[in-house]
């Protein structure tokens, strides 16, 4: 697919340029690899400011011996940053845009969207060139319900083990041999200069990624809007749009680590278009949509993103959510 031609920034009038910015971020290597790329992005626009990084321990960092889907979701990894930003400690927080909740809480903007890294999921073995190869039996680990879903259904006779940690502590899991295989986000793998560790990319279809995977989110106060405007020169256009769509599916069917579901919009040309799904955990049931449309604002990127979610709510997509539809 080809990517969309219109402008990849948006842009605003900047009131002011800054004289210091505090950017929260987890510790784990990948997410001060963001956090510094961000600031590394800030001091080439505002070349008089100050950008510091407050590192932290999340929640999300501290419970490794539990799935996500058992201890309180994705969200778990931006609380701590978001009481930074509260009490003033921090004017921003980055996040990779997966794991920021679908429905952001009151006095938080998602406050811009950067451009978006490799999207697929990525195979990483020692031992294996493909999940086709794994002999019955092959442990695979994996920390999101969404993989499980589809390797289940393709590969019956696999094993799939949760694999939590960073992506240092997973790789060296994998190093260790305590499992086969592994996968992973590529973004996160190519960001840190291991792309050469992936033996291969997982297509679309059926591997279909999670809203927002590869792309960095940026948070800050509602309340604070020259930050959002300090802000508005690093976001990106076309990924906006397209996790705009994907976020709109996963925020009507109630998307948690707790759901099996995907959502991942593609650009040809002008138009948009996105495929999602929603699956049981053992791969044997799964609804299938996918929509297309002319994408130029948000509110079109959404518009299609709700139609494809009233396809899967139609073909019955409420039966396999444990807690049905939200509210």
């Amino acid at each position: 697919m080809s990517q969309t031609p219109i402008s990849t920034s948006i842009s605003t009038s900047i009131s002011a340029t800054p004289a210091r910015l505090v950017i929260a971020s987890r510790e784990s290597r990948l997410a001060m690899w963001q956090a510094e790329h961000v600031r590394d992005c800030l001091k080439k626009l505002y070349p008089a400011c100050d950008v510091q990084i407050l590192g932290m321990t999340t929640q999300g960092d501290q419970i490794l011996d539990r799935a996500l889907s058992k201890v309180g979701g994705k969200g778990l990894f931006v609380k701590e940053l978001e009481a930074a930003l509260e009490d003033g400690r921090a004017d921003l927080a980055v996040h990779s845009l997966k794991d920021v909740p679908m429905v952001m809480p009151e006095g938080f903007d998602l406050a811009c969207v950067m451009a978006r890294e490799d999207a697929r999921d990525a195979f990483v073995s020692n031992d294996y060139a493909s999940l086709g190869e794994l002999p019955e039996g092959a442990v695979v680990g994996t920390s999101s319900l969404r993989r499980e879903a589809v390797i289940r259904s393709c590969y019956p006779h696999l094993e799939i083990q949760p694999l939590r940690g960073n992506l240092d502590t997973r790789m060296g899991k994998l190093d260790r041999g305590e499992y086969q295989a592994i996968i992973l986000a590529a973004a996160g793998l190519k960001r840190l200069g291991l792309g050469s560790r992936i033996k291969v990319y997982l297509p679309f279809d059926p591997y279909t990624p999670a809203a927002g995977q590869g792309a960095l989110g940026i948070e800050t106060l509602s309340k604070h809007p020259n930050i959002k405007q300090w802000l508005s020169p690093l976001n990106d256009l076309p990924t906006l749009l397209a996790v705009s769509a994907e976020r709109m599916v996963s925020r009507q069917l109630g998307g948690s680590c707790q759901v099996p579901l995907a959502a991942h919009a593609v650009w040809n040309n002008n138009q948009m278009q996105i495929r999602s799904f929603v699956a049981s955990v053992d791969g044997k049931s799964i609804c299938l949509a996918q929509g297309e449309a002319s994408v130029l604002t948000v509110a079109d990127a959404e518009a299609l993103g709700l139609a494809v979610s009233k396809d899967l709510i139609e073909q019955g997509a409420a039966d396999l959510l444990p807690d049905g539809l939200p509210q």
